[in-house]
């Protein structure tokens, strides 16, 4: 009789890895889509908050390729320099982005409600905390630095120019376990309010967490969502949702106050052997 061996992680969440803009600060995720849109409105392009929002998550210089080559942006690119868009392209609006970004990232800094109060929950509950974003270093420095301020200090903070390459890929989260020392995968949920964050965490191994109202999903400051009559912000709501479930979400919740439940059923699922 042939036997195979088969481990079975059967203990609670040990850490959380978590999105900055629109996650944890910047309700809405309004300052890197802002940069996108002035960016190539300062080449005579005009990009959509729609447009600027659809690759949100993924390294800004890979965010700036994929605005270029959506249809509607590269033909009006072609239109108006008479050849089509190239990598010197990206890095050119790449080179510009970044001191537009740096610029008003410190406006864009405001923690999230709930933060504090779910970091508390998480330290309470044993949790090592982790973070992930599409900022670089130096981008991610200004707003590291204004949430210690507010209270919010994460115990390791992984940017998209730490690694071979951001989201989707897995790397940065697989780097914010290394640096929190924290295994087996399974036992770690990264959340975020992006499709490409939820990509990374399930690339990663981990469990994942949708965030559908306080960030790029829903793409409305905390002021604009109030203006928002009830019944259009429950059918807004209801797509994030949906969306996030389509992308292979585990979860999907408001904001990140609601995640401690989600983290007590994850809970529950792993002392039954069940794996992301």
């Amino acid at each position: 009789m042939s036997m195979r061996f088969h481990r079975s992680y059967r203990g609670n969440v040990k850490a959380v890895i978590l999105d900055w803009a629109g996650t944890t600060v910047d309700f809405g995720s309004c300052a890197p889509a802002g940069g996108f849109v002035e960016t190539f409105r300062k080449k005579g392009i005009e990009v959509s908050f729609s447009q600027a929002r659809e690759p949100m998550g993924l390294d800004k210089k890979m965010h700036i390729r994929t605005l270029l080559e959506m249809p509607a942006i590269s033909t009006q690119w072609q239109k108006r320099f008479g050849q089509a868009w190239t990598e010197a392209t990206v890095d050119e609006l790449y080179k510009d982005f970044i001191p537009m970004q740096l610029a008003c990232l410190k406006d864009y800094s405001d923690l999230i409600p709930g933060t504090l109060e779910a970091t508390r929950e998480f330290r309470q509950m044993g949790l090592k905390i982790g973070t992930t974003t599409g900022y670089n270093r130096d981008m991610i420095g200004i707003v590291a630095s204004e949430a210690k301020k507010k209270g919010f200090e994460p115990d390791a903070v992984v940017c998209s120019s730490d690694v071979i390459a951001g989201r989707p890929h897995p790397w940065m989260a697989l780097e914010a376990a290394h640096r929190l020392q924290v295994h087996p995968l399974e036992s770690i949920v990264k959340i975020g309010d992006t499709i490409a964050d939820i990509e990374e965490g399930l690339n990663a191994g981990m469990w994942t967490i949708g965030l559908a109202k306080t960030g790029n999903e829903l793409g409305l400051s905390e002021a604009e969502m109030k203006k928002v009559p009830p019944a259009e912000l429950t059918k807004l709501l209801q797509k994030a949702y949906q969306r996030f479930y389509q992308a292979g979400a585990h979860y999907v919740v408001d904001g990140i106050s609601d995640t401690i439940s989600a983290i007590a059923e994850i809970n529950q699922k792993l002392s039954f052997g069940e794996k992301p």
